[in-house]
Order: structure tokens, then sequence, then C-alpha cells
């Protein structure tokens, strides 16, 4: 037999589990009492390496002819999949290959808890005070900490912060809701009906039904920057510059590595089949079906964050400018100048006012051609991340805050003289109850008018189709992997066809029915 750099690292391993089925044991040992129960073989590997690309573990545990895997980021419970073998010979070699692929991949034996999780790798901004006039701001919600997610439709603001907290709240400043996630807040962004939080434990929440439910469970060697979701279809682009795609059913599609670091920028375009994706070395934008390159463009300075319209692309960078590049070959269209460097941008949906925010705590408005027309101060730290609706701008700063900057002419017209409005301090009422992601679902009987689907297995994977009369029953559905039981079956508010068809897209409450 060759010989294989992997084998005195399974071998061991091996025969830790073929020692104990059966009567093949070491000496001295005692054969295993059946009567007493299942004796559980496990086997416990960890990948750590010192450029901080991957810090994840691996565990396989038989108990007769189940074999039981659990794997992810180390310091964290991972996720857990089972499967079951019709004898106890077969699920010992379903364990043992599994052993063995990991241990050739770099995996080696290790001990639970000696290697402890990472620190999450956040953005650190040193935000100086604006010497600009205060902008109007209307009023200004304290979330307790500094404020990264954000996302603003007609109805309601979301924001999301470092210590896990999301709150809704009206364009007029009432707080409608909050949601408490395990985990410090990335970004928020919104595909269609869907809003989405991405958080340092590397899961992705969908938080537009009643409970939030794990959509996307990013792996443990991506260590988040930033993330877009479009169509179902997910991008992450991370501190090691890299940008990952992953589909609807939270299965891996394509990575790219480049020749930069510090990816704080990625934007998703179903329509356009393309992921935009900014880093230390500039934008470049690949094929989202399979990652193929299409273009490549250098800005000066490290790219911070990104924006994107219908044909254009924006990207703050460190070097003080916003470059507005064309979707279909990334020409430079137009360079909005700021006093500082830019940690966020955005536009107005027909691209004719672009705004950034620097790290100095102002907020600028430029006409499209790269006119800068007003700079003012924010009062409230720095804007990680901003949003433009109704002639309003909307930002979560360093301070926490999710302030609303009153942006019509007029306003800024009397900001720009030294007049502007007292801004409401908004208030969280005691009342308002706090929602947690939840595993456990509640039971119905009576679907009534439910959209009904059915957990199947397909293969090692568990899938979720429809079942009510209708609809296609060889498309999957997009749904939560933690509540899915093979045989199991649910009642939804609803499912609706994806943007690009073959698969449909469940929202609203979910319940398992009896």
């Amino acid at each position: 037999m060759p010989w294989d750099p992997c084998l005195p690292f399974v071998r061991p391993l091996l025969s830790d589990l073929i020692c104990t089925v059966g009567d093949a044991r070491p000496k001295g040992v005692a054969p295993l009492d059946r009567e007493a129960g299942m004796a559980e073989h496990r086997t416990y590997l960890e990948l750590s390496e010192d450029n901080a690309s991957a810090h994840k573990f691996y565990e396989v545990v038989r108990s007769g002819t189940r074999v039981t895997i659990t794997y992810g980021r180390i310091g964290a419970s991972g996720q857990t999949k089972a499967s079951d073998f019709a004898t106890e010979a077969k699920a010992e070699a379903a364990a043992a290959k599994k052993i063995a692929e990991k241990t050739r991949k770099g995996y080696a034996p290790a001990v639970r808890g000696v290697r402890q999780a990472r620190p999450v790798s956040r953005r650190v901004m040193v935000s100086s005070r604006s010497t600009a006039r205060q902008a109007p701001v209307l009023w200004r919600l304290a979330t307790g900490a500094a404020a990264f997610g954000i996302f603003v439709d007609q109805d309601r603001c979301w924001v999301g912060n470092q210590n896990g907290d999301v709150y809704t709240v009206t364009t007029d400043g009432t707080v409608t809701g909050r949601y408490r996630l395990p985990d410090g807040v990335k970004c928020i962004v919104a595909d269609d009906f869907w809003i989405y939080a991405g958080c340092d434990d590397g899961r992705v929440y969908d938080l537009s039904g009643k409970v939030p439910h794990v959509a996307y469970e990013i792996s443990a060697d991506v260590d988040i920057y930033w993330l877009d979701i479009d169509d179902a279809i997910l991008g992450v682009s991370d501190r090691n510059g890299r940008v990952t795609a992953v589909d609807h059913e939270d299965e891996y599609q394509w990575s790219r590595d480049v020749d930069g670091d510090s990816a704080w920028m990625v934007r998703c375009d179903a329509e356009g089949d393309t992921v935009f994706h900014g880093h230390s070395r500039g934008v470049a934008c690949y094929a989202a079906s399979d990652g193929r390159p299409i273009w490549r463009t250098p800005v000066g300075g490290n790219v911070l964050f990104g924006w994107q319209e219908n044909h254009s692309v924006y990207a703050a960078t460190g070097n003080n400018d916003v470059y507005r590049l064309a979707k279909g070959n990334g020409e430079v269209e137009a360079v909005y100048r700021c006093d500082a460097a830019v940690f966020s941008c955005a536009a107005s949906p027909d691209g004719r006012y672009v705004f950034a925010g620097d790290n100095h705590s102002s907020v600028y408005c430029f006409d499209e051609d790269g006119t800068r027309l007003w700079k003012l101060a924010t009062g409230h730290g720095s804007a990680y991340s901003m949003q433009f609706l109704n002639e309003r701008v909307y930002i979560v700063t360093t301070d926490g805050s999710l302030a609303c900057v009153d942006a019509s002419e007029a306003a800024i017209h009397a900001a720009q003289q030294g007049s502007v409005p007292r801004p409401v301090d908004v208030k969280v009422a005691a009342s308002l109850p706090t929602t947690e992601p939840v595993t456990v679902l509640e039971t119905t009987s009576q679907p009534g008018d439910a959209v009904v689907l059915e957990c199947y297995q397909d293969g090692s994977r568990l899938r979720v189709r429809v079942i009510t009369e209708g609809y296609e029953r060889a498309w999957n559905v997009q749904f939560p992997k933690e509540i899915r039981h093979p045989g199991a079956r649910y009642a939804v508010e609803g499912v609706r066809t994806s943007g690009r068809g073959g698969f449909y897209r469940a929202y609203g409450e979910i319940k398992r029915l009896l």
C-alpha cells in the first residue's frame, strides 16, 4: 500500500472504533454489555490554522447503527446530522470513512474545550467629531451598542447592533418590535419579502416570520465581514478577501480568492446573474451562477463599503472617495470626494443623489456627476451604514444610534444657516416583548388555509417540498434547516416562486402538523 501521511492519525482513530465492535477489543477490556445499552464511540477532531483562515471542529459519534456528526466553529455548538445504517458494521465503516476524509484535510485529534473560540473580527473606526454644521436630525434611537445593520422600507426601519439586538421602528420614530439574536449583528439585508440579519456566530437569521429562524449557516473557516442576498443567493465577503456564494438550500456554490484582503463589500444582483466584490485592492464582478470572473477595477484606497442601484455599483474607500462603477464593464462613471475615510455610502433609487458617511462623523450629499451639495455633522458618531428613502437619510452609527436625517431641500438649507429641529429621543417601551430564535415549533392539527410542506430524505440531505395541490411537486422549498425532521409535515403561511424559478421560498409563520 502506498504510504499516506494521514495514516498515522487515521489508524489509532479507526482502532478506537473497531475495538469496541463485537469481541474485537483490547486485552483486558470486558465485552460490551448490550443489555446495559448501546456503547458510544466518539472521535473529536479540530483544524486550526495560524493565519486565522480555519478554526473548526468535527466530531463523529457512533452509537449502535447510528452515526451522528457535529461540526462548526471551535467554541460554538455547531450543526448536527444523524444517519442510521442497517448494521453496526456499516455504521462503523461510515464513521471511519468520515474520520479519514477529515484527517486527510488536516484535522487532528483534540480535546474539546482546550482551544477557545477566536475573537470575532469587528469593524473598528476611530470616530472624530465633525467640524461641520449640525444635520437636521428628526429622531434618534439609542440601541445600546455600536450599530452596523440597517434596512428601511416604506413602513419601518430595521436596525441591528453589536449586542445582537434588532429593533423595528416606524419611519416617524416609534419602536414596534425587538429581537434578540445569539451574537452581534453584522448587517441587515432585504430580499423581496424576506429580512435577514447576518451575525457574528456565522448564521444568517430570517426575521420575516413570527420568530427568527436560521436561514443560512456560513462555513466555520469564513470570518464574515459583509453579506448580501438576492433571490435566495447569499454572497459573503470575508477577512481574507474571499467572496463565497451559497444557494437557497444553504449549500456551497463557489468561492474566489483574491490578492487583496479585508473584503467589506459584497452585493448580489440575481437579475444580472452577478456578484460584486470589494476588498483592499479594488472591485471585481463575478457570475453568480459559477463564479466566473467578468471584470476587475482598481480604485484608490481599500474598499470599506458597497452599494448598488440598477445600472451602477458604488464603492466607498479609505482614500476619502466613493466610486461609481458601471455594472456591465466596471468602468468608473464618477468619483465623489469626501474629506476623510468613507465607511458608508448610499444612493437615491434613481442615482440622482449619492450620500456618504466618513469617520469624522460627517454625512455628505453629492449630485450624480460628483458635485458636492452639502456636508453636515451627524451629532451621533460616524455612520457605519446608511440608506436614503423619501427625502430622509437613515444612518446607524458608532455610538449605537439609529438616526433619521431630514434631507429635504428646505431642511438642509436651514441647517446650513444653523437652524435645526430638536431631535426626538425615541424610547423602547418596557412592555415591548423580546423575540428570540426557536427550534421547537408550535403544533397544529388543522392547517386551514396554510400551505402544507413535507420534509423528506434525499441521500444524506433533508429536503422540503410542497404537498398541497396546485404546486410543483418536483420543486424544493427554501426552509430553515434546524427545524427539518424526516417525514415531518409543516403548515406555513405561504410559499413564493423564486425569481429564477425552480424552487419555492416559504414565508410567514411556521407550525408543525400533528
